[in-house]
């Protein structure tokens, strides 16, 4: 509550004589909260909290000038308060794709997300944003090991499981590290892509804050092997194309093949599928939120499907048998597949 009085007395003093209501816009994974101010004539901004002690705002700021910059539809920053971790942000409405998508307009609503993506990526260049490295990629996929199998399934793994695993990990970088490099949202999916009613700069971009320099097909992977919503595999494959065929078409160092572009596409899915698993065991274990919970049926699906496509995953695979025999969350028993 004490947060919440500070930012109203901050907007008080940015809108003298001016009354406003503050409610919950959002919350996100990590400590940032979001509030929505509502003007005394009807107009709303968005006010993002984030407790300096947790969080910058300064890699927010620095991304938000290289998305707007690139011609993307970004929350415009309307007034900030660095030290105290205030951003009184534009409004771009509260439904997110997630919300909004179904069967009659996902071809068009990704067709926009795709297009805003290329933008983004045609904008990159090295040394500006921080490197998705090895040691970054590395440190993700620790958290498998450690948050997935071993908090959240109580999985102790044998010494043979253990060099497997580190075999893989190191197959999986060696891909990973071998793409072209490109800016990288990081999280480009449903719920941080919002759908606004009647405006021609759709998507609204958010939650951009951890944008890295990296493989160029992270944000695509993101977006079509959300952890929220699935899709006809055929259908996400075809979107896949169209993304390649645009990107090619604009010059972005995608590979010439689309086989290969495939290739490196599954891997670098099954990077982040091992990471999210471990982060969402940690939110639930760590945090709290044990919300995502419901959300690993699916990201254990994307990962199974790839480990069966490729014999040099069949490591991995066999670990996910041993997870899948018999699984238990939240005192409940679940049978294969279900995570």
């Amino acid at each position: 509550m004490e947060r919440q009085k500070q930012i109203t007395t901050w907007l008080a003093g940015l809108w003298p004589g001016r009354s406003f209501t503050l409610a919950p816009a959002s919350a996100d994974a990590s400590f940032r909260r979001y509030f929505r101010a509502t003007l005394d004539d009807g107009g709303t901004r968005i006010v993002m909290d984030a407790p300096p002690a947790n969080e910058d705002c300064r890699p927010w700021l620095q991304v938000q000038q290289l998305f707007q910059a690139a011609g993307t539809h970004v929350p415009e920053v309307l007034a900030q308060d660095t030290e105290r971790g205030f951003l009184l942000l534009s409004d771009l409405g509260n439904r997110t794709y997630l919300q909004a998508l179904d069967a009659d307009n996902a071809a068009p609503l990704y067709a926009d997300a795709i297009a805003a993506l290329v933008k983004i990526q045609l904008a990159s260049r090295a040394g500006v944003l921080p490197g998705y490295d090895q040691a970054l990629l590395r440190r993700e996929l620790d958290l498998f090991p450690q948050w997935f199998l071993s908090q959240h399934h109580r999985m102790v793994l044998t010494q043979s499981e253990q060099q497997s695993l580190e075999t893989v990990f190191g197959r999986i970088l060696a891909v990973n590290l071998a793409e072209p490099k490109v800016f990288v949202h990081r999280d480009y999916h449903s719920r941080n892509l919002m759908h606004i009613a009647g405006c021609a700069a759709n998507p609204g971009i958010i939650d951009f804050q951890d944008a890295v320099y990296g493989p160029i097909s992270y944000d695509m992977v993101s977006l079509l092997k959300d952890a929220y919503i699935e899709w006809d595999e055929d259908l996400a494959l075809d979107w896949l194309v169209r993304y390649w065929q645009q990107a090619r078409k604009a010059g972005l160092p995608v590979a010439v093949d689309f086989g290969d572009f495939f290739r490196d596409y599954e891997w670098m899915g099954v990077q982040r599928h091992l990471k999210v698993l471990g982060i969402f065991a940690r939110l639930c274990h760590r945090d709290g939120k044990d919300g995502y919970l419901k959300d690993l049926p699916l990201v254990a699906r994307y990962l199974r499907k790839a480990c069966e496509r490729y014999s040099e995953l069949s490591p991995l695979r066999k670990i996910l048998d041993r997870v899948e025999d018999k699984v238990t969350v939240l005192g409940f028993t679940m049978g294969k597949g279900e995570l």
